[in-house]
């Protein structure tokens, strides 16, 4: 698979940019939704990030959900939480963390070696992925698979990544993600207590276009719908300007002490 360059693509196919496509007139409709999606900037938001971050774990991996903390990755340069809270009483609904590489290896190189189509290109991963049980979590799941398009979008990402447990792969399917390495191949992730997880990938230049000619379902929530509780405006400018949250003298409760990555 080769690398796809939005400058070539822009040049060559008649495409205007990511970032100007996004913001054109296309929107039909403004929509609110029963959460807000913001960007983590404070320990109490990080610790409320943690909080269901555990709790979605602890659905599926228990034992590696009560290693989990706030972690080193969560604070470094050119990474962000979201945080999506009940509009109602500011519960934690859903979280999600969005690494580029701009500053560093991502999450998964701790595990597998990226071929060069992936490693010379501008990357995202989205990683601790958790969200609250029933209808509202998976509505929340959605709204965050949005940012992190966004966020993509506005900040020049050749290709969104992610890694998938069985059988959640199949939603990541179901949205274009194709695999980076062998078909249905499942490989063991470090960041996530060793289980075996399908690498996926996604080129943000071409998720329009993919989803368009195949009518996907989600089209008309990411491209035709203005969701104003969903705000990344502070994800770009930190991104670019490398700060990721300030973790400096956390207190006690989910931010006692900085974890490593695998969360051991």
């Amino acid at each position: 698979m080769d690398r796809i360059d939005s400058v070539v693509l822009t040049q060559n196919t008649g495409y205007t940019s990511l970032k100007e496509r996004f913001n054109q007139s296309t929107v039909k409709k403004t929509e609110r939704l029963p959460f807000t999606i913001q960007v983590v900037s404070n320990l109490a938001d990080l610790d409320k990030a943690v909080e269901i971050r555990r709790a979605a774990y602890r659905r599926h991996v228990p034992e590696f959900a009560e290693t989990m903390g706030v972690e080193a990755l969560d604070c470094a340069p050119g990474t962000v939480v979201l945080l999506a809270q009940s509009r109602l009483d500011g519960g934690p609904l859903g979280t999600m963390r969005v690494q580029t590489n701009t500053f560093g290896p991502l999450a998964v190189e701790q595990s597998v070696r990226l071929p060069d189509w992936l490693s010379q290109a501008s990357l995202a991963e989205a990683t601790r992925l958790g969200v609250a049980r029933g209808a509202i979590g998976r509505m929340v799941k959605v709204a965050l698979c949005k940012a992190f398009f966004m966020y993509c979008a506005q900040n020049g990402v050749d290709w969104m990544l992610i890694t998938a447990r069985s059988p959640l792969d199949r939603e990541y399917e179901a949205m274009l993600f194709g695999d980076v390495y062998g078909q249905n191949e499942f490989l063991p992730m470090a960041h996530v207590g060793g289980l075996p997880h399908r690498v996926m990938a996604k080129p943000v230049a071409l998720v329009r276009q993919r989803w368009a000619k195949v009518n996907h379902p989600f089209y008309g929530f990411f491209f035709e719908t203005d969701h104003i509780d969903i705000d990344i405006s502070s994800a770009s400018k930190r991104g670019k300007a490398g700060h990721g949250t300030d973790c400096g003298g956390l207190p006690g409760s989910a931010s006692g002490h900085l974890r490593p990555l695998s969360g051991t």
